[in-house]
């Protein structure tokens, strides 16, 4: 095997990864690794913007407060008033870097999304803000000295003296092994959101850095909390398509295919409500329904604030043959943002000394058991940032320190292996993840899922490619994912059990799982 050595490797190119990689290129050399190419990612998809306390009504004060008001008892006050305080001087750089904001007469506009108290949301191109982050930043990376090898997916993280020395990564084109040693390694690799069935979430998003970290000992917290996106488009024949939150924040009606709206029946905020219960009060409306769908309705709203506001939205519609001005836009839920992942301190540093994690694949503490709207591009800036200035401490980065809140370590239990279940394969994952451990959970549809997704992971050989290693991770996460939320006996955020359906005390605390450890 070669040997390579940078300061900073870096595995991921969505906006923390490539964040990262400008501000460290500063300080050293640098080596991106990305199993396809730079501009595969969530980033490019993220439809909703950038939320920064910028308005003369608002204050990172109430940011705070919305916040912790949608984390429903599990955000950590601290990295939350990181978050909040911290947002402007990072949103300064991506200004700096190029990324062309929205404005009007000379000032950033901000609209508002559903749980928000005031509009503090920054767009780029109306509903494209993803796509103008990552296109900037990529565009800058490719201007500097840094090195990017694409088609190359991290398969070991490599640990010696228990400290971090690099990585083993496989050439997805001629299937060979190399390893790259570096000071500091940061895991930017995003969620694991093609565990689901139905999901916005791009192919590549697979879990790849919570299962490297596992692996090698790293702690992952919170990971039952799996976020669904309510509206997400559902016509026959078309891959899920977000429809963003933005489109109900400017005043888009939800109507169940009686024409009815509903939303009023289940939370006095109805629309604008968290996306867990909007996420829930559909499932339970298409069930009553006895529908695949409910309907989005802006046609009340002016054609030239649809189509300007949302330009990609409407174009997608009408290339499907919806022109969303006159008609209405079914939709469903779909899994979107995994708020756990690789615990880290407010530094972005884990258990493993020189092991850092940005972006979706990290467990901040600032999301808790339910995301608030637009928080993960500006999490993924904030605490990127973090990254970068911790490394830079005189200081050797140290192990992630305890929060101050209650938190029960565990390793994955051990469980009867089946006799038969069916095949594993990608499409069989995803239905039973989707139809056992989704938006609506129940203690014996998580154990049966436990058992077969067991089964299957002592099924499974030793990786060879992209497509084997990627399964191999989706069913480590789903192991993760499903026994984390067969622990949580309550309902919180973005968790909800049928056999326990209310919040309870005993619960305000974090799992974390530790691979062959129980603390």
């Amino acid at each position: 095997m070669k040997t390579n050595y940078c300061d900073y490797i870096i595995v991921g190119s969505g906006i923390a990864g490539l964040y990262i990689a400008l501000l460290a290129i500063e300080r050293g050399s640098v080596l991106i690794l990305t199993k396809g190419n730079i501009d595969d990612c969530n980033t490019r998809y993220a439809q909703g913007g950038i939320a920064v306390a910028m308005g003369k009504d608002d204050s990172p004060e109430f940011h705070f407060k919305d916040t912790m008001a949608a984390g429903d008892g599990l955000c950590d006050a601290e990295a939350v008033r990181i978050l909040t305080d911290e947002a402007a001087d990072c949103i300064a750089d991506l200004i700096k870097f190029g990324v062309p904001f929205d404005t009007l007469d000379g000032e950033i506009t901000l609209t508002r999304e559903a749980a928000h108290s005031v509009p503090r949301i920054m767009h780029a191109g109306g509903d494209a803000t993803g796509e103008h982050i990552e296109v900037t930043l990529s565009r800058q990376v490719r201007s500097t000295p840094s090195k990017v090898l694409e088609n190359c997916l991290a398969s070991e993280i490599l640990v010696q003296n228990g400290r971090v020395t690099g990585v083993r990564a496989l050439d997805c084109r001629t299937g060979s092994v190399e390893e790259y040693h570096c000071q500091f390694l940061i895991l930017a690799t995003g969620g694991a959101g093609k565990l689901f069935k139905y999901t916005t979430n791009s192919d590549v998003v697979t879990g790849d850095g919570i299962a490297l970290a596992f692996e090698a000992s790293a702690e992952i917290s919170d990971i039952e909390f799996f976020q669904f996106h309510p509206t997400v488009l559902r016509l026959p024949g078309v891959a899920p398509f977000l429809i963003s939150e933005a489109v109900r924040g400017e005043g888009g009606i939800l109507k169940n295919v009686e024409g009815q709206r509903f939303m009023l029946d289940y939370a006095a905020e109805a629309e604008l409500a968290t996306r867990d219960i909007v996420a829930r009060s559909i499932v339970y409306e298409m069930k009553k329904t006895h529908s695949a769908r409910v309907f989005l309705d802006v046609t009340h709203l002016p054609p030239r604030l649809i189509t300007t506001r949302f330009p990609h939205i409407y174009r997608f519609c009408r290339d499907h043959g919806l022109d969303i001005t006159k008609g209405l836009i079914p939709v469903a839920p779909a899994a979107h943002y995994l708020m756990g992942g690789m615990k880290v301190n407010n530094w972005g540093e884990t258990n493993i000394p020189g092991l850092f994690a940005a972006g979706e694949t990290a467990c901040t503490g600032v999301h808790g058991a339910n995301r608030l709207a637009s928080n993960s591009l500006l999490e993924s800036v904030v605490f990127s940032r973090r990254v970068m200035q911790r490394t830079e401490m005189t200081v050797p980065p140290r192990h992630c320190e305890e929060r101050s809140d209650e938190a029960i370590s565990y390793c994955l239990p051990d469980r009867e292996v089946l006799p038969k279940v069916s095949h594993l394969n990608l499409p069989n994952l995803q239905s039973l993840m989707w139809d056992k451990v989704g938006i609506i959970r129940s203690g014996k549809s998580l154990k049966e899922a436990a058992s077969i997704l067991a089964t299957w992971e002592s099924l499974l050989s030793q990786p060879s490619d992209r497509p084997s290693y990627e399964l191999n991770n989706l069913v480590l996460c789903a192991r993760l994912v499903t026994e984390a939320a067969l622990l949580r006996k309550e309902s919180r955020g973005a968790h909800f059990r049928t056999d326990f359906p209310q919040t309870s005390p005993e619960w305000q605390r974090h799992i974390v799982f530790r691979k062959n450890v129980i603390k």
